[in-house]
């Protein structure tokens, strides 16, 4: 039987981390991250978009714990938080990428 305790922390991680990865372009900024910290401006060069919309997404980031903030005049630098944040979205895209090959196998089984 699931103890309490480990629902509670499922459930807490789910709300926190889970629905932070639910986001294509959140996804894209924590990868940018992993390469360097970065200010709002280059991460709107960097994924093409807007600065309402990057900013919108880092303040998710933000709440969640999973980026951090060092402000350096009027700017402020954005910083991946844990590396192991990326290896578990790598571990995810692989699970992902077998799930796909998996389909595609049994499709071509299907119609041949």
């Amino acid at each position: 039987m699931i103890s309490q305790t480990l629902a509670q922390e499922v459930s807490q991680m789910e709300a926190d981390l889970c629905s932070a990865f639910a986001d294509p372009t959140r996804i894209l900024i924590l990868y940018a991250l992993d390469e360097k910290p970065l200010y709002v401006g280059e991460l709107v060069t960097e994924l093409n978009s807007t600065q309402s919309n990057v900013s919108r997404h880092l303040k998710v980031l933000r709440d969640r714990g999973l980026v951090t903030t060092i402000r350096q005049g009027t700017n402020v630098q954005y910083h991946l938080v844990d590396k192991r944040l990326i290896q578990a979205l790598d571990i995810l895209r692989s699970l992902m990428r077998d799930r796909i090959t998996y389909r595609a196998n049994l499709i071509e089984k299907v119609e041949a």
